[in-house]
């Protein structure tokens, strides 16, 4: 028989009856009523709910919830306002080998907590079970070393309506709130590292500048460190290790509890500047790992309900974290998308980048299936279905790749762009599926439009730009897995040295092999998406994987960008590209390119080799090409103005040649009679062609090496 703990005698509340209002299960979590709180939490196999009220001095009021209704036990406690700090406790079986882990010695997080305060302390405090998770339950009680929930009131929005900038005009930049400016110098040093540091005129500036309309921000939702991290004397750095689905995470504020307020400011202040703000999200697991791990939260009130368990009560692990969230539960649906509707409505965000996505899209961790019940409850939501879905079509295992393969609202990470462009630029590979690339990924995004394809060459996880061409293999000792972690294939090279280096031709080929890379990025058809601090050839010294740093490490030397250092010629080479892309329609079309009839008369693609001939098929299988010409024609781009006019452009060539010096000649079709004139050429350091008028269509031409070459036909 599974054993029940009984609450603890003496403990609770004495707070007169009239003091416990029974309130409504609907809205969970603390909302304040009138004089009072309402506090509902979802824990249906409990046998008794109690809200624990912890003053500043740690003392506790428990106090029952006596009302359950649909599995919520919820009331109204008088007296109780803002800044109030709570937790509940849960009493009830403990039968692990069903999930069922209800034990009231722990003192849990409300899962709709919109702010949280403290850290984690002891681990032994922390976990539910008495050392073996499938025996008995702990009786250490876990206050004073666990977080706690703060009732907050209500924030009314004052900005403006959403941003909605169409996908194809949209250019991501991904960045994490706390390392972006922890060493700017035109951040105020108590700013930096902050969301008010994001809001910092230079900062949002920059951003401006560079072309960016949207920052995709590294998880913000209230997070700790695992267990597993803390216990080699390290703290989880980027942030993939939730905590609480509402709260902002409190170490971005730069005044303790003030990090709601803090955040619209951010939001704000972006939107400002027509920047989108989209939040990096992580409903595929939780912080509490598997079922030998803490009880902070959802596996103190229903493991059953918010987690994917097998038949002996053992989390499914497809998130590679320890656990996998139930996405197709009813509670983790509602979980879920009352998280997303509160940072779209409250918070003011504008889209969403869902971590590990499809973990959530596989039923008992099953088969993947584009139609599971969150991605639907999600797309048909009013408020959701405006906002921008990517995706992160892959988890820990092989079952989850699922690249292509999500709903027609959603845009995707695209890997096989990241991999097909980093082996052309190698010289690694040869021109078909490079081409594939640069056009949109129709092979992968056929269904949908090329902006689904969300191109990226970076991201926080692996080599940055510059490490991409200084490193062979990964260092991640810092990390304190003895190197083990991070991915070992990237498609990396050193050009001759591994690491820093004083030689200038490999300084030279390391810059120029950057720029090629940065440029394909900027000038594909799809989504653009730029990691911090490529632009100005930030390093992280070759780790592939710096996702925390040690315990005490404070937040300027905790993986900053360098912007001292930073190479602006660089930037203005990205810059300049983007300035490129914005100005000319032709090349962020929002459809496929289908060789269809335009105005003009001529397709609207068409391929050319080195020789300047239209590409066949042996063409196309002589993996041993490291030339590509794409001729864009500008008149049928099908792009519309914010009035439903539609757009035209001028005709584009441009060159993609990875190989050494070479002579090319220009690959225009034979119908075109005119002339090109070069505008953007990444054999030069900031992106400026040599100087020199429009040349014939048919120009032979001399390249230096690995270079991107752009034409705008001129007559």
């Amino acid at each position: 028989m599974s054993p029940h703990i009984d609450s603890h005698p003496g403990e609770i509340s004495s707070l007169p009856p009239s003091l416990r209002l029974p309130g409504s299960p609907f809205p969970l979590g603390a909302k304040v009523r009138g004089t009072g709180t309402q506090f509902a939490v979802h824990a249906p196999d409990a046998e008794l709910v109690q809200v624990c009220l912890i003053s500043e001095d740690g003392d506790e009021t428990r106090i029952d919830l006596v009302q359950r209704t649909y599995g919520i036990w919820h009331g109204i406690v008088e007296g109780v306002g803002a800044g109030r700090r709570y937790g509940y406790r849960a009493h009830g079986r403990w039968d692990p080998a069903r999930g069922v882990r209800l034990n009231p010695a722990k003192l849990l997080l409300d899962p709709w907590a919109t702010r949280i305060t403290g850290k984690l302390g002891d681990h032994d405090a922390l976990v539910s079970h008495d050392g073996d998770p499938f025996g008995g339950p702990s009786r250490v009680d876990s206050l004073g070393h666990t977080p706690l929930s703060v009732v907050t009131a209500d924030h009314a929005r004052t900005s403006g309506p959403r941003i909605e900038r169409p996908w194809e005009e949209t250019v991501v930049y991904e960045l994490h709130v706390g390392s972006f400016t922890a060493r700017h110098p035109d951040v105020p040093p108590q700013y930096r590292g902050t969301y008010l540091g994001l809001a910092e005129p230079a900062v949002v500036g920059h951003l401006v500048r560079l072309g960016v309309t949207a920052v995709e921000l590294l998880p913000v939702q209230a997070f700790v460190s695992e267990a597993t991290v803390r216990s080699r004397g390290m703290r989880n750095h980027w942030g993939y290790s939730t905590a609480a689905f509402f709260a902002p995470h409190p170490g971005y504020a730069v005044v303790p509890g003030e990090e709601i307020t803090e955040f619209h400011t951010m939001v704000d202040a972006l939107h400002a500047a027509g920047i989108e703000v989209i939040l990096d999200v992580v409903y595929n697991h939780t912080c509490e790992q598997g079922v030998d791990g803490i009880s902070l939260s959802w596996r103190g009130l229903d493991a059953p309900g918010y987690y994917l368990l097998d038949s002996d009560g053992r989390d499914i692990d497809i998130t590679g974290c320890g656990n996998t969230v139930d996405a197709q539960s009813p509670v983790v649906v509602r979980m879920i998308g009352d998280s997303l509707r509160y940072w779209a409505h409250e918070m003011g965000v504008d889209g969403f980048r869902f971590d590990l996505a499809s973990a959530l899209g596989r039923p008992g961790g099953g088969r993947f299936d584009s139609r599971a019940s969150i991605f639907s409850a999600i797309t048909a939501d009013p408020v959701l279905s405006r906002c921008k879905l990517i995706a992160e079509p892959w988890d820990a295992t092989s079952d989850g790749y699922r690249v292509g393969h999500f709903g027609v609202q959603w845009s995707e990470w695209n890997d096989k762009y990241r991999n097909t462009v980093r082996r052309f630029w190698n010289g690694g590979t040869g021109v078909r599926d490079f081409a594939s690339r640069v056009a949109g990924s129709e092979d992968v995004f056929g269904n949908r439009r090329p902006w689904a394809s969300v191109n990226f060459v970076t991201a926080h996880d692996g080599f940055t730009a510059a490490d991409l061409v200084s490193y062979v293999r990964k260092h991640n000792e810092a990390n304190g897995e003895d190197n083990r972690d991070g991915a070992d294939q990237n498609d990396s090279v050193d050009h001759g040295v591994e690491g820093p280096t004083e030689d200038p031709s490999i300084i030279e080929a390391r810059s120029r092999h950057v720029r090629a890379l940065l440029a394909t990025l900027a000038l594909s058809t799809g989504t653009p998406m730029f990691t911090a601090g490529d632009e100005f050839g930030h390093t992280l010294g070759g780790n592939n994987n710096a996702y925390c740093v040690p315990e005490d490490t404070p937040r300027e030397d905790s993986w900053p960008l360098d912007w001292i250092t930073g190479d602006t010629t660089l930037t203005a080479f990205v810059t300049r590209a983007l300035d490129l892309r914005r100005a000319s329609p032709a090349l962020r079309q929002p459809e496929f390119f289908e060789g269809r009839r335009t105005p003009t008369g001529h397709p609207d693609l068409v391929w050319f080799g080195a020789d300047g001939a239209e590409m066949d098929d042996p063409a196309w299988y002589d993996d041993s090409r490291r030339t590509l010409q794409a001729w864009i024609d500008g008149s049928d781009i099908r792009s519309h103005t914010e009035d439903g006019h539609q757009l035209t452009d001028d005709s584009w060539l441009l060159v993609f040649h990875s190989g050494g010096p070479t002579v090319i000649t220009l690959g225009c079709p034979e119908w075109f009679y005119g002339t090109v004139l070069a505008e953007f050429d990444s054999a030069s350091p900031d992106g400026a062609p040599p100087p020199g008028g429009p040349i014939s269509g048919d120009s032979t031409i001399a390249l230096s090496g690995p270079t991107l070459l752009v034409f705008r036909a001129v007559g």
